[in-house]
């Protein structure tokens, strides 16, 4: 009993003392660690301290934390200098139209309005040219009036909202939105920390309720910026409606896996298309993607106008612009279109779904007419894959992309991957731009099992065959051309000719036999032309990206809560080694389950295990101290008798 009241008194003074410490009343020295923490609110609990990280990229300046509670990947550099580039011009073009011009951080104080301008608002330049007024200039870090209202839908620690203050001149205002509690109070910090309060306001929301709560004409936004962990498709309906008209539109997918063809079903649930394996899988996802976002904006009497389609590492990230207007809408359907792909050659074939003719000044729809094909491929016999539906339609404006192509060349260190944005740039102007698709260098050559021509060869044979070619920059190999399916194998029949086939090891079904037995209609000539290395390969710029670091790729998704640093990738990698694969068990248990799957020796009677030999056993040991397989008691079983060794030649 005399132990519990003391307990009792103990415990009441234990309670006291608290009181009287949070109301600040108790005298003495702070208890350790207050002073580096800080003062804590009333009530709040008390947390270890969090390990940062201070990241510099572009003009910002970022504070992450160690452990894994915000994504972050420093691999996506060249995404977010592309995305302001993209929007530098976007606003170039839009405040230009207001008598705006622009100052862009690098580039001459001499610029050139690029726009189209109308009647009255070419006169109103001419009167202000002839008044010798000077238009106003919107400068980056400073708010414009008149300028665009920017959203980051998914900001996690707002360092694209704030590299667009810092760098992007014309904007009114970016909201840095995210869901996460602890996402928002690391981009107060960093907005602080880069004094940009003035231009960048946290939001902390679901980015469709947020979205849908700007529906109305004057609340909508110019320019949407969505970069979620994996697939987009939740979000497009909202921003499709939540763009201003003729906004802009900035989506990323990192969900390659389901755009490229290993889960059309998924493929289709979320982007309302099946895709299919392919070569040409990258331009087939920007192309899944920019069908999604015209299919969601027609819903709303709204349409897309692509402006930069580009497949960059691990991703693919589209900018459009979006429009409303019902008489163009009606013509969406003809710019999709149904792949037919054949499982042998790879050749494919495009069925769009509707058909647009004009007819003394009025565009007339109708459905279209197809297959374009025959059940089996005429070249190699096989069947087809059905795909799509996808875009059919250019997947850049080269006009615009050659704008922001001048730019980045006008001021190279405003960027550090603005080499690998002019390579990309380049490539992007030099592709066809009315050619879906494309076929690649190793694919001709392995379906006919045949030495692989050299790039320029290739390309030669196509010109000199009457036809365009040229590159993607999407794939190194890529070979995109207006020729059809049957020129590119009559030269390849060619090159087969040249560096022949054993045809003998070719089965009379495969692919290879079917298309070399065919004699070639076309004379393929392989002469070196001029006109066939593109400029982008002879100056010799970074097209195509390097590993930049190990390990490298998609980040684990973000883990709200994290505590500490979070696990190396090697070290996650060794811990998972084997996790599969099925517990220990009884070495007799084992042969007898395994039993079924012996060894070529067991068949043919010389495996030295015998009755336990199974299909994955290693050569024995020689060591004496070898471990003998033990019946189900625990008792060593006798291995069976070795054959023994011959005598001598005749010996049996």
């Amino acid at each position: 009993m005399y132990g519990a009241r003391t307990v009792l008194r103990l415990s009441l003074t234990l309670r006291s003392a608290r009181r009287l410490g949070k109301a600040g009343l108790m005298e003495g020295p702070p208890p350790p660690g207050a002073a580096e923490n800080g003062p804590r609110a009333p009530g709040e609990e008390h947390s270890p301290v969090v390990q940062e990280t201070m990241v510099t990229e572009g003009a910002a300046q970022i504070a992450f934390p160690s452990a894994n509670e915000v994504f972050y990947n420093p691999v996506q550099e060249f995404n977010r200098d592309l995305t302001c580039a993209v929007i530098t011009e976007f606003a170039r073009s839009q405040l230009a139209a207001k008598g705006i011009r622009i100052k862009v951080p690098g580039e001459k104080d001499v610029q050139k309005l690029v726009v189209d301008l109308s009647e009255q608002e070419e006169d109103r330049k001419e009167v202000q040219e002839a008044a010798g007024d000077q238009p106003p200039t919107a400068s980056a870090g400073e708010v414009c009036q008149e300028g665009l209202r920017v959203l980051e839908g998914l900001a996690a620690s707002g360092l694209r909202s704030i590299r667009f203050a810092l760098e992007v001149p014309g904007l009114r205002s970016v909201v840095a939105n995210d869901a996460s509690a602890r996402a928002v109070q690391l981009i107060r910090r960093n907005i602080q920390l880069n004094q940009v309060a003035h231009l960048v306001q946290p939001s902390q929301a679901d980015a469709r309720m947020l979205m849908y709560r700007h529906l109305p004409a004057a609340e909508r936004f110019d320019v949407i910026d969505l970069d979620p962990y994996g697939s987009p498709a939740a979000f497009l309906d909202a921003a499709v409606q939540a763009v201003s008209e003729g906004g802009l539109l900035c989506v990323t997918c990192t969900d390659m896996a389901v755009l490229a063809g290993n889960s059309g079903e998924t493929c289709y649930s979320k982007y309302g298309a099946m895709a299919i394996k392919s070569r040409a899988c990258h331009e087939m996802a920007l192309r899944i993607v920019l069908h999604s976002l015209d299919l969601r904006a027609n819903c709303y009497q709204r349409y897309v106008v692509p402006l930069l389609s580009v497949s960059a590492d691990f991703y693919v990230r589209v900018f459009v612009r979006v429009y409303t207007g019902q008489a163009r809408v009606k013509a969406s359907a003809s710019k999709q279109a149904l792949l037919f792909q054949c499982v042998g050659c790879g050749a494919f074939h495009l069925q769009r779904l509707g058909r647009a003719a004009a007819t003394g000044g009025r565009v007339k729809y109708s459905a279209a007419c197809g297959p374009p094909i025959h059940p089996e491929c005429e070249h190699c016999g096989q069947r087809h894959q059905l795909g799509g539906p996808l875009w059919a339609e250019p997947l850049h404006d080269l006009d615009f992309v050659g704008r922001i192509l001048d730019s980045v060349t006008a001021a190279p260190s405003r960027f550090r991957t603005s080499e690998r944005i002019r390579g990309v740039l380049s490539v992007v102007t030099e592709e066809l731009p009315d050619v879906p698709l494309y076929h690649t260098l190793d694919q001709l050559s392995s379906t006919i099992h045949c030495n692989t021509p050299s790039l320029l060869q290739l390309r030669s044979a196509i010109l000199h065959a009457g036809f365009r070619v040229s590159l993607s920059h999407a794939c190194k190999n890529a070979v995109k051309t207006d020729a059809p399916a049957s020129v590119l194998w009559d030269i390849m029949r060619c090159w087969e000719k040249e560096c022949p086939v054993k045809r003998e090891r070719l089965s009379e079904t495969s692919p290879a036999f079917r298309i070399l037995s065919v004699e070639p209609r076309l004379q393929a000539d392989f002469t070196i032309r001029e006109d066939a290395n593109p400029s982008s390969r002879q100056r010799g710029l970074k097209r195509f990206q390097a590993n930049p670091e190990a390990n490298w790729g998609p980040r684990p998704r973000a883990r709200p809560g994290a505590q500490g640093v979070p696990t190396p990738p090697e070290e996650r990698r060794r811990l998972r080694q084997n996790k599969r694969k099925d517990p220990g068990e009884d070495a007799a248990h084992r042969a007898d389950r395994l039993k079924v799957f012996p060894c070529k020796r067991f068949k043919e009677g010389t495996c030295e295990l015998g009755e336990h030999c199974c299909y994955s056993h290693g050569p024995p040991t020689p060591t004496s101290t070898a471990a003998a397989p033990q019946d189900p008691e625990g008792t060593p079983k006798q291995s069976p008798p070795r054959p023994a060794s011959p005598a001598g030649p005749g010996g049996d």
